[in-house]
């Protein structure tokens, strides 16, 4: 049998009384003294858990009210994304309505001209006539047509496609009108394609 090394069995015992466990206290805590506590009654201690009950329930209430009001919002939102897609769906439909009459028009005129004895001023009349019902379902959500002839030239509506020196107008004003532009709720959708006046340069001398 092995004797043990006293001198290490002397230098081993020290650390093994001062070991700790990780989470023991390092020191206890004071004991409270019974005159410092406070003494209290049934009935207070009654009327306190009352009044910890009713805020319990008050916030369990809140917290419903909470979670039926972000539900709402939620079905809110949707409903919102709903719309939305339904607005971008069907933004035209009135206007595409509108535009039938036209088409519908269109066709009787083309199958018209297709027959041999073919009425030149009813094509005519027809073709007018399709052009207003255009016109009329244009003006109906808001377009306005831009014919600036005679008027000054106005950059914000016109495009100059050219300068014509003429001293038959004043100078920058439309004297020709090459392509209509179109106004949407006062809001340019195309602008009219114009010749402007220019004076005519006066001889050299």
């Amino acid at each position: 049998m092995t004797q043990t090394d006293p001198s290490l069995e002397s230098r081993a015992q020290p650390e093994a009384a001062g070991a700790t466990h990780p989470f023991a206290e390092t020191a206890a805590a004071p004991a409270f003294e019974a005159e410092n506590i406070l003494p209290i009654s049934h009935e207070e201690f009654d009327a306190l858990q009352q009044d910890l009950d009713q805020a319990l329930a008050k916030a369990d209430e809140h917290w419903k009210l909470y979670l039926g009001a972000h539900a709402e919002m939620e079905n809110l939102r949707k409903r919102a994304e709903r719309d939305v897609q339904n607005a971008h769906k069907f933004a035209l439909e009135r206007f595409f309505s509108e535009l039938l009459p036209v088409r519908d028009s269109l066709e009787l005129g083309l199958a018209a001209a297709s027959g041999d004895a073919a009425d030149v001023v009813k094509l005519r009349e027809g073709v007018d006539l399709t052009l207003r019902q255009l016109a009329a379902a244009m003006e109906k959500f808001g377009a306005r047509e831009i014919h600036p002839l005679g008027v000054k030239f106005n950059p914000n509506e016109h495009e100059a496609m050219a300068m014509a020196p003429t001293d038959q107008a004043e100078p920058n004003t439309v004297i020709q009108v090459l392509q209509k532009g179109y106004l949407l709720n006062d809001r340019l959708i195309r602008p009219a394609k114009v010749l402007v006046a220019q004076a005519i340069p006066k001889p050299a001398g």
